[in-house]
Order: structure tokens, then sequence, then C-alpha cells
């Protein structure tokens, strides 16, 4: 069975997954490496990756998803804000959502992703102003646990992604230094 790894990564940190993603899958059997292109389409199972944005997948991975029909999917994803499981599975759903019926998804993962220091500085620079967001102490604590990577997601024992033990300690190895999917 073909796969293709599809991913859009604004700061590197989905890259990071695919990566790993594609490290840990048999080299053989993949069909399509990279950012989303219809020649991903022709792979029997189609593993896709995006980034966050106003909580929900960004804009090239959306549009590369409606054209996916009778396939065999697994949805991975990364959101430099949130870091709540809930926040997560909500963002997975909406995704999924969108995913013609026709389509099966196998699996899930979400992790909260590093963001650029530009951020918290960002965020620093708006605490200063005399009105600023009542949450804005929260957006801070947010960014200093980024780093992290708390998990959200699914797989089915005996799917493409083989079972999630193994996963786990393959997904170890990476700089994000966590697990990538969880019955």
């Amino acid at each position: 069975m073909s796969y293709a790894i599809v991913f859009s990564s604004k700061t590197g940190n989905t890259q990071l997954l695919a990566d790993t993603l594609h490290n840990f899958l048999p080299q053989e059997d993949c069909y399509y490496f990279g950012i989303p292109n219809p020649a991903a389409m022709e792979a029997d199972t189609i593993y896709v990756g995006f980034w966050t944005d106003k909580g929900k997948a960004d804009s090239a991975t959306s549009d590369f998803l409606k054209q996916l029909h009778g396939k065999q999917i697994f949805l991975f994803g990364t959101a430099g804000f949130g870091g709540r499981e809930e926040y997560f599975n909500k963002i997975l759903k909406a995704v999924q959502r969108s995913l013609d019926k026709s389509n099966t998804v196998f699996g899930s993962f979400m992790c909260q992703g590093k963001m650029p220091m530009s951020v918290r500085q960002r965020y620093e620079d708006m605490k200063q102003q005399p009105i600023h967001l009542p949450n804005l102490d929260a957006m801070i604590e947010n960014f200093a646990h980024a780093p992290g990577c708390r998990r959200s997601g699914t797989a089915e024992t005996g799917s493409k992604v083989k079972n999630s033990q193994t996963t786990r300690k393959q997904m170890q190895h990476s700089s994000f230094d966590t697990c990538f999917v969880e019955k």
C-alpha cells in the first residue's frame, strides 16, 4: 500500500512531525512527501499535516483536503496557542468535518508547537499598554509552555501507524520530546 505525507508548516513544527513520521514509515512505500500537491492523491493512504489558523487547518491544507475522495487519512497538526486537549479535539473535529464523507480517517494527532520569540515579545509589548487584553497573562503563560507538546489524538490498533507504543517511542526521539499518537 502506498502512502503520501502532505503537510503545511509555517514555523517548522508541523514539518518536524512530518519528518519524524516519514522516518518511521517504510520508505519504499512513500509515494509523495511535501507540501499539498495533487500528485499526493495517487497514494492509497494520505497523512495530512497542518498548522492551525484561527481554530482550523491552514488554507493550503484545507483546500487540499477538499479534493480528497475515497482515501484513508491520518490527520496531524500543530497549534501555537491552546495546550488543552479539548481545544485540540475541537480543531481535529472541525478538520475532519471538512472532509468528503467517502474518506476514512483512521487516526489523528494534535500538539502544541513551539512559537517564535517574536510572539512573546508582542504579548509583552501589549501588556505595556494602559488598556490590554484581560487574558494577556494567560497568553504569556501559554507561550512559556509551548515548546512542550501536549497531545491529543487517536490511532486504531494495527493501523498504518503500527501500534501507538512503537510510535510513541519513535517520536520521543524527535525534538518535540514526546509521543505522536495515543489510543
